[in-house]
């Protein structure tokens, strides 16, 4: 079984991430994240890190293939508005959770989406029956460090070459959603 993770990038295309992380590595995983944290951080966001340390974190989590991470992404483009962007890649999350026996979902909480998001995920799981069951929830990054894992191979995949080069390791599948 996995969990899946959540976040989103809108830096150059509306690009989601989601991270599956095997129920069995979930522990290590998540201290390996904590690990990254430095003083007083709460969780790590990668707008706000320094060069050098978005370095090294892309390379811990990209490490992290080795305890069964797989990252997900789904790559809407710019065509259309962003909750229609949205629904796009999110149709395509719920199939991939079903077919990856995924339990439980984690999106990073944005207040603005989280009833849509709900509503969406409601609608998308209806025709596929009890093969679509799980469970999910809207989080904020502070309080479930696994969050860090989308928001890292997003942002390096947004931002290109180097980073890009970079988590590719941990990056199972790039779909291009139009």
């Amino acid at each position: 079984m996995n969990d899946f993770y959540v976040d989103e990038t809108k830096a150059r295309s509306y690009l989601v991430a989601a991270a599956a992380v095997p129920d069995r590595g979930k522990p290590a995983v998540r201290r390996a994240v904590r690990g990254l944290l430095q003083g007083a951080q709460r969780s790590i966001h990668m707008k706000t890190e320094s060069r050098a340390r978005k370095h090294a974190i892309a390379l811990a989590i990209a490490g992290l293939r080795d305890r069964g991470v797989e990252v997900l992404l789904y790559d809407a483009g710019r065509a259309g508005t962003e909750r229609d962007r949205r629904r796009r890649c999110l149709a395509h999350l719920v199939d991939d959770v079903v077919d990856r026996d995924g339990r439980h979902v984690v999106f990073d909480l944005d207040d603005s989406l989280r009833s849509w998001d709900r509503q969406q995920v409601i609608d998308l799981c209806r025709p596929k029956g009890p093969s679509a069951r799980f469970t999910y929830d809207h989080v904020h990054r502070h309080h479930e460090p696994l969050l860090a894992l989308p928001d890292v191979v997003a942002w390096c995949w947004a931002a290109g070459g180097e980073w890009r080069t970079l988590v590719r390791p941990v990056v199972a599948e790039v779909r291009r959603i139009d």
